[in-house]
C-alpha cells in the first residue's frame, strides 16, 4: 500500500515532522557543523545557536534559560530528574503512581537501594488519589514526587496545581512528566512555582527525535547526570545535537503559535470520532478519566472477538497505524501495566488512537468502516 494513502492515528508515540522544522535543521547537518565546545568560529557559531534555542524556549515556558538543559528526550530527562534529585538531595522517599511511564517506573525501582520507593493510589479511572498523596507526603518528610502530567496510554489529565498545593505543604521536590503536554498546553513555569523539574521530548510535538530538555529550577544544587565534559552547565556531558536542539525549538515555536486552533480542531476530531464508534460498538469501554482528560488521546477496549488479540495487527494490514498501549511496550505480550493497575485488564482487544492536526475526519471515518469489517 502505498504511505499516501495510509492513516496514522498514533501520535501518542511520535508526530510528523514538518517542513519548517526541517528547513530548519537542514544547515546543521552541512554549514554549521563545528564542535559547540570548540572556541573557534565554527564552535561558536554552533554554540550560538544552542544559546538562541535555549532562550527561546524558556520564553515560551516563561523560565530562565538556564534552568534549560537539553537531553536525548523523554526517557534521559525522566532518568537524570529521579537519579539527581535522589543522589543530590539526601532524599529518603520516592513517591510515584504505577500508572506511570516505564522510564519513571523502572528508574525509581533501581533507586529503592537508597530510598523508600511509595506509590499513590490510583482509582478505576486511573485518576490519583490526592487525600492518599497527602498521608504519604505527610508521613514521609523530604520526599521527590514524580507524577506525569498526562498519561501516554489513557490519557488522564494531573491536577498540577492541586499537587503543588501538597509539596509545597510538606516541603517535597516535585518532578513532572510532561512529555505528553508539552507543545499542545501553554506552560507558564512561573505560575507553577511548586514544579521543580519538568521533562519534555520534542518528536510529541512535531520536532525531531532523540532530543528534549528538562526543566530544572533555579536552586536545587544537583551533581552531575552523565560523566564527561562540561556541557549543559555540567550536568550532562555530551557533545550537543545541534540539529534536533533547532528542530526542536523551531517546533515549539510554531505548535505556541497554533495551539489554540489546533487544540480546537483536534478535540472536534476526537469528539465526533467517539460518538461514531459508540454508534458503531455500543458496548465498547472508554478507558481513563473522561473529563479531565488529554484532548488527543482515545484509549479504547473493544467487545471481544475471534481476532481481539490481532485487532492493533489487522487494522495496520488495512492500512490504519495505532496502538495498542506505549510505543515503548511494543513487542511486549505483557498486558499494559496502566490497565492492570486501574482494573481494566480483562482481555478485551484495546487500542490507543491519538490524534493531531494534520488527521482528517475522512480518516477517521474510514477507520471506523475498517473496524466493522474487521469485527463484524
Amino acid at each position: 500500500m502505498d504511505i499516501k494513502n495510509r492513516i496514522y492515528i498514533d501520535n501518542a508515540a511520535s508526530t510528523q515532522l514538518l517542513p519548517e522544522v526541517v528547513d530548519s535543521m537542514l544547515p546543521f547537518f552541512n554549514s554549521t557543523f563545528g564542535n559547540p565546545s570548540s572556541t573557534h568560529f565554527f564552535g561558536r557559531e554552533a554554540k550560538s545557536a544552542i544559546e538562541i534555542s535555549r532562550k527561546k524556549i524558556a520564553t515560551l515556558l516563561n523560565s530562565a534559560p538556564n534552568e534549560i538543559y537539553f537531553t536525548s528526550g523523554g526517557t534521559e530527562s525522566n532518568n537524570m530528574a529521579l537519579r539527581m534529585v535522589v543522589e543530590s538531595l539526601n532524599i529518603k522517599t520516592l513517591i510515584t503512581s504505577p500508572i506511570e511511564h516505564h522510564s519513571v517506573l523502572q528508574t525509581a525501582e533501581s533507586l529503592t537501594d537508597i530510598v523508600d520507593l511509595l506509590f499513590v493510589k490510583v482509582d478505576e479511572n486511573g485518576t490519583i488519589d490526592f487525600n492518599d498523596l497527602e498521608e504519604l507526603l505527610k508521613n514521609n518528610p523530604k520526599s521527590l514526587l514524580s507524577l506525569m502530567h498526562a498519561n501516554n496510554e489513557i490519557g488522564n489529565l494531573l491536577d498540577i496545581d492541586k499537587a503543588s498545593e501538597l509539596v509545597e505543604k510538606y516541603n517535597a521536590v516535585f518532578h513532572v512528566d510532561a512529555v505528553q503536554t508539552v507543545g499542545h498546553y501553554k506552560v507558564d513555569l512561573q505560575k507553577l512555582k511548586n514544579v521543580h523539574l519538568m521533562s519534555a521530548s520534542s518528536h510529541k510535538f512535531h520536532g525531531p527525535k532523540g532530543v528534549g530538555f528538562l526543566f530544572i529550577r533555579k536552586g536545587l544544587n544537583l551533581k552531575s547526570f552523565i560523566k564527561g565534559g562540561a556541557q549543559e552547565r555540567k550536568l550532562r556531558a555530551g557533545t550537543e545535537n545541534i540539529s534536533g536542539i533547532v528542530g526542536m525549538t523551531k517546533a515549539l515555536e510554531l505548535a505556541y503559535k497554533d495551539l489554540n486552533n489546533r487544540k480546537t480542531y483536534i478535540e472536534g476530531l476526537k469528539k465526533q470520532f467517539s460518538s461514531n464508534l459508540n454508534d458503531a460498538f455500543p458496548t465498547l469501554r472508554i478507558n481513563g478519566e473522561k473529563g479531565q482528560s488529554l484532548y488527543s488521546v482515545l484509549n479504547i477496549s473493544f467487545p471481544k472477538h475471534q481476532i481481539s488479540d490481532m485487532l492493533s495487527f489487522s487494522l495496520d494490514v488495512n492500512g490504519i497505524a495505532v496502538s495498542s498501549g506505549s510505543a515503548c511496550a511494543s513487542g511486549s505480550n505483557e498486558v499494559s501495566h496502566v490497565l492492570k493497575a486501574i482494573g481494566k485488564n480483562d482481555g478485551r482487544p484495546t487500542v490507543r488512537f491519538s490524534f493531531s492536526f494534520l488527521n482528517t475526519q475522512d480518516e477517521l471515518t474510514t477507520t471506523i468502516n475498517v473496524l466493522k469489517s474487521l469485527m463484524k
